[in-house]
């Protein structure tokens, strides 16, 4: 028999953890082919076929490497010498921030992690791949997270503080300037900076909106489900989801109940509840994809005998709309077009508008981890001349004694509090309600905003941070 080896043989190699793998996978398709990780993941899990544990623990890894990827990023220039990130292949990068996340956020020990994180990339990426990481992430864990933090603030001392600060909580720097502008309009303290920065950190969880059941029936419908719940924490209509999957939910699949952050529960029923002149029939919702809100507001305008119109641009979006609002379509008319034509082709014709603007997002950042790294100072900008014309035309559409709801996910001045001022000093007809206090009656916490505006926020309202400002035509 011969000793000589078939040259295609080469040495045996365990494989890789089938989470981490999932994980590496669905941040380069967020990264390299802007993914959206909410939508990739749960696909990528399914593939792999992983138990509930296994899966629990890759959305915990992926959704937190990319939340503190700038940290991670700071860290990990440290450990290559102050190498320009920029150099390093992309799925080299991607498996050191996922490394430096388990040695320093998760505290896995640094055998398992760096074994793991070196064997995936040998099996995806070759042997002088792996060795890099490999080198790399032995000197990230050296030290401690409190060490780190405590030589990143050292090598900040020559600029500013928040130099650190967007670093080490892992926001772009003009994202914290946008937030600590509006904390202090929003009468809160500049310091309260680093709370908000933390809750955009931290995991949100899954809330349900109960439409056509009740609290205690939605709950119990959860617990046969194998799954746990507890109240709302900012509106009585809301149950959070600790776990598990809300579409195995049975009165989610029939549409009785929805996934909807506790936030915009609240801006449909304040619009739902605003006090208006006159009578109370027909309304519209300008910008209604996906139709959670329009859903909501279905399931009141029903119980008020009022009809629903619902614009929405994209035919896509205007699909889901349309399988939001089943359970209500005999009293909601769909429309696919533009809203600023809304007010020319119906003027004065509606008693409630709501104008859920297209905005910046970045009130939403709990759930939507890559959206930080996405945006950009300019794009609000871009944005205000079309919230501004939305607004517009919506007060064409709404009729003398109506009132409008204008609402962002985002607490962004220039789209909140500055569309409403220019608004209002270019209408002697708009009338500016007390929006915290109408939305107050609807809800759990107080202290909703200030001056008519309100604003929530995730750290203080355990919600996204919603803005909305109801605006009443006076004669």
């Amino acid at each position: 028999m011969s000793n000589s080896q078939p040259t295609n043989w080469r040495p045996g190699r365990s494989s890789s953890d089938p989470a981490r793998e999932v994980v590496f996978e669905t941040l380069l398709a967020v990264l390299e082919n802007d993914a959206y990780a909410n939508l990739e993941l749960p696909k990528a899990i399914r593939r792999a076929r992983l138990n509930k544990q296994d899966a629990a623990y890759a959305t915990n890894l992926c959704y937190g490497t990319l939340r503190l990827q700038g940290r991670w990023d700071a860290i990990i220039a440290e450990g290559t010498a102050g190498r320009d990130l920029a150099s390093i292949d992309l799925p080299v990068l991607i498996l050191l921030r996922m490394g430096a996340h388990q040695l320093l956020e998760l505290q896995t020990p640094p055998h398992a992690a760096i074994y793991e994180t070196v064997k995936l990339a040998r099996n995806i990426l070759g042997s002088g791949a792996s060795g890099f990481v490999n080198a790399v992430l032995r000197r990230v864990s050296e030290r401690s997270l409190a060490q780190w933090q405590r030589i990143l603030k050292e090598r900040s001392a020559n600029g500013s503080s928040l130099s650190f600060i967007s670093t080490w909580y892992s926001h772009p720097e003009w994202i914290v300037r946008v937030l600590a502008r509006s904390l202090l309009e929003n009468g809160r303290s500049k310091k309260d900076i680093l709370s908000v920065l933390k809750s955009d950190n931290t995991p949100a969880d899954v809330a349900l909106v109960a439409r056509e059941i009740t609290i205690d029936d939605l709950q119990a419908d959860i617990k046969r489900g194998k799954m746990h719940s507890e109240r709302g924490k900012l509106v009585d209509s809301a149950v959070l989801l600790s776990g598990g999957d809300p579409h195995r939910v049975f009165a989610v699949q029939d549409l009785k109940a929805g996934v909807q952050d506790e936030g915009s529960q609240l801006v449909a029923r304040t619009l739902a509840m605003a006090p208006l002149d006159g009578p109370d029939k027909l309304w519209l919702d300008m910008c209604a994809g996906p139709g959670g809100k329009t859903a909501t507001l279905a399931a009141i305008a029903a119980q008020r005998g009022a009809r629903i119109h619902a614009n929405e641009p994209h035919e896509h979006r205007l699909d889901l709309v349309t399988e939001a609002v089943a359970p209500w379509d005999d009293i909601v008319d769909l429309r696919l077009g533009d809203g600023r034509e809304v007010g020319d082709l119906e003027p004065e014709s509606y008693d409630r508008i709501l104008v859920d603007a297209p905005c910046t997002g970045i009130g939403a950042l709990r759930r939507r981890p890559e959206a930080r790294w996405r945006k950009s100072a300019g794009d609000a900008v871009d944005l205000t001349k079309l919230q501004g014309e939305l607004l517009e035309s919506s007060w064409k559409a709404l009729r003398i004694g109506g009132v409008v709801a204008y609402s962002t996910c985002s607490p962004h001045l220039s789209e909140t509090h500055e569309i409403i001022d220019a608004f209002l000093g270019e209408h002697a007809d708009a009338e500016l309600l007390d929006t915290p206090a109408i939305a107050e009656k609807e809800a759990l916490i107080g202290d909703l905003g200030t001056n008519g505006h309100l604003q929530l926020w995730p750290d203080l309202h355990y919600s996204d941070a919603m803005y909305m400002a109801l605006l009443r035509k006076i004669g």
